[in-house]
């Protein structure tokens, strides 16, 4: 009988202590604006995998796609404030918060998707990120959002000429508007959400983005001339409040930051399938895809770089970024 009782109690034990692992799981909260199977979401998704495997389930993260949370300006105070602990932002809406993050969101500064890797993979990228920390923020990771081009419900843009008078939303950031300007349009910053039916009641003409973008927000549908400037090719930040990563030991620091550039190789893997499959979605459903004539793009530029490089640290990174082969 003793021996039945202690076997009981020491299942009970086991079980108590089971239950006590379980409910000791830390779930953390992300945001992305996009929609579920984005690509971005799914990097997010992949490096909860991650870390939940790599602490052995002490640690899960839950992803609210679809703008559940906000929008991008909206969940950048929540992420900073601790509201949130982790968010997927494109690297605009950070300019008036990380001056550092101005130069790779400027028109054309990198040469393409290969030279915008090397920099930001590199010592370039862990001085943005680094960048990121008086600001309440650890920046974990810098994703692939391809090349954003512009596109309108009126006509086709062959050049800058093409440009004049057309109203585009853009991101809500300084620089996207003074690039807008530049080109002799007119710049309407808004929240992604409101596109669609904006182009739609004829409030702008047009917005600015990416294949993907352009496809799972059926913006193609309202606004078939797709021009390929290729204005931007901006990455966006995975970003996490300081405070919730300061409480990790530094064993989980480590787990929770190779977690994000694991993710990063993913991210770029579904990045590329997913362009390919959105342009060949627009196309079928409609959508008039143009070349222009980009040099006139680039030579508009000038007044938005003097406008924004205006400090030693900016310069030297633009420099810096230029250099990169």
């Amino acid at each position: 009988m003793l021996h039945i009782t202690k076997l009981w109690t020491s299942v009970a034990l086991a079980s108590m202590l089971m239950l006590g692992v379980a409910s000791a799981e830390t779930v953390l909260k992300s945001s992305d604006t996009h929609p579920d199977g984005y690509p971005t979401v799914e990097g997010v998704k992949y490096f909860g995998e991650l870390v939940k495997e790599r602490t052995g389930g002490r640690y899960a993260v839950e992803v609210y796609h679809s703008a559940q949370l906000g929008e991008e300006k909206d969940t950048i105070e929540q992420v900073r404030s601790g509201v949130i602990e982790l968010n997927r932002v494109s690297m605009a809406p950070f300019n008036g918060t990380v001056k550092e993050t101005i130069v790779p969101a400027l028109p054309y500064i990198f040469r393409s998707e290969d030279h915008m890797h090397k920099v930001m993979d590199g010592p370039i990228g862990d001085q943005i990120k680094a960048a990121f920390e008086p600001a309440g923020l650890v920046a974990l990771a810098f994703y692939d959002a391809g090349s954003r081009s512009f596109y309108n419900s009126k006509k086709p843009i062959k050049t800058v000429e093409d440009m004049k008078g057309l109203k585009f939303r853009v991101i809500q950031s300084d620089i996207f508007v003074d690039m807008v300007a530049a080109l002799g349009a007119n710049a309407t910053p808004m929240p992604y959400g409101e596109v669609y039916s904006s182009i739609e009641t004829g409030v702008i003409d047009g917005a600015e983005n990416n294949f993907p973008s352009y496809d799972t927000a059926k913006h193609f549908e309202v606004a078939k001339y797709y021009s390929l400037d290729e204005h931007t090719i901006l990455p966006e930040a995975f970003v996490m409040n300081k405070a919730a990563f300061d409480k990790l030991t530094p064993e989980d620091q480590a787990i929770f930051k190779q977690a994000a550039k694991d993710s990063v190789a993913k991210q770029r893997e579904l990045w590329a399938a997913k362009t390919q499959e959105s342009r060949g979605t627009v196309e079928k459903a409609g959508a008039q895809i143009n070349e222009v004539e980009k040099q006139g793009f680039i030579d508009a530029m000038k007044p938005v770089y003097d406008k924004h490089i205006t400090d030693e640290v900016l310069k030297k990174l633009v420099a810096d970024v230029q250099a990169v082969q």
